[in-house]
């Protein structure tokens, strides 16, 4: 194992004692699933958190459920994960027990048979209560599916840039988090295109950060879908995971998984979309049906780490798309036949 890996654990195992003797108690954060009716990918992280009175709870769940609710993006990287320890999972009428990762994270397939539409997975541990995770079950004729970037496609973000990724995931209150013009309704146009059609955010952000996406996710109304984050830091044997890696083999995965689906893809010109999308198209040329991508304004793009002379040119290929904002990929996508009703509105300001 990497050494920066093994000093993680380390500083893991001496934070889960201190925690512990401190009345810690573990807790199962619950992320959206997805599958087919066949078997189904559970996701969750399990935590050490301080116990909270049941009035408190409720004040605290009050104040967060308000649009004046202030939550900064430090405290979820102070929670301590627990490793190694047994999950259970029960869906569809049947129980399954797994083992958490190094970081805490559950990420596993279990064999059970559902009906498609959304569904719900019932997670604790030993010591902790039963959480509910949502699971979005695919239909054996669904044949189209989106997935989406989050940083600077959903959301305007400029987090590639070291000191500007800093403040908005550890200070910028989640409240500020500006939607990006036009993308919610163009997912959302998307996905009643075709009825059951799956809808996969794939990020390289972290899984501290998902209450935090989920939660801007719905209340700037873009459709429900799974969360693909991963989890920062060294891992067996580097330093730092790569994003990239990540993005490539969730696509890649998702190919495998559903290979009648033809994927949708959206993405943005900041940083490495263009050449994730690019690769997976020629590896998986018939799981594309097309790939949309946001084309940031000249200050965005310089603070995303790429000078706008650096912008490379539209593609050659009728199934990729550019745009400033939602509204004009949409209607590029209507010309595809890939939206019934390009009447989209135009940006916000």
């Amino acid at each position: 194992m990497h050494r920066a890996a093994r000093i993680e654990d380390w500083l893991h195992e001496k934070r889960e004692k201190f925690a512990r003797r401190r009345g810690h108690n573990p807790i199962v954060i619950p992320y959206t699933g997805y599958g087919s009716t066949e078997r189904v990918r559970i996701l969750c992280r399990v935590l050490l958190a301080k116990p909270v009175k049941p009035g408190k709870l409720s004040r605290k769940r009050r104040r967060n459920d308000g649009r004046d609710a202030s939550i900064r993006g430090w405290r979820s990287f102070t929670s301590v994960p627990v490793n190694d320890v047994t999950v259970t999972i029960d869906i569809g009428g049947t129980a399954h027990r797994v083992q958490a990762d190094r970081g805490g994270v559950v990420d596993t397939v279990v064999t059970v048979t559902l009906a498609p539409g959304w569904h719900t997975a019932h997670l604790h541990t030993e010591a902790s209560d039963p959480v509910e995770a949502p699971v979005f079950v695919v239909a054996p004729d669904v044949q189209s599916g989106i997935i989406s970037d989050v940083d600077d496609t959903v959301m305007v973000t400029t987090l590639p840039r070291p000191l500007l990724a800093a403040w908005n995931t550890f200070v910028l209150d989640e409240h500020a988090r500006v939607p990006t013009p036009g993308m919610a309704v163009l997912l959302d146009r998307l996905a009643d295109a075709t009825p059951g059609a799956p809808v996969i955010y794939l990020s390289t952000g972290a899984w501290n950060v998902a209450p935090t996406l989920s939660r801007f996710l719905s209340r700037n109304l873009y459709p429900a879908g799974a969360l693909l984050l991963t989890d920062w830091g060294p891992t067996h044997d580097r330093l730092f995971r790569s994003g990239r890696e990540h993005k490539h083999d969730n696509l890649r995965r998702l190919a495998q998984e559903f290979p009648e689906m033809k994927w949708i893809l959206v993405g943005d010109d900041g940083q490495h979309d263009e050449a994730i999308y690019s690769e997976f198209q020629k590896e998986f040329p018939a799981s594309v049906a097309a790939v949309a991508i946001r084309r940031l304004s000249p200050s965005q793009a310089v603070l995303a780490g790429r000078r706008a002379k650096d912008a490379a040119e539209d593609k050659p290929d009728p199934l990729w798309v550019y745009g400033p904002d939602g509204a004009s990929l949409a209607a590029q996508l209507a010309d595809l036949g890939l939206l019934t009703d390009p009447g989209l509105p135009g940006p916000v300001d």
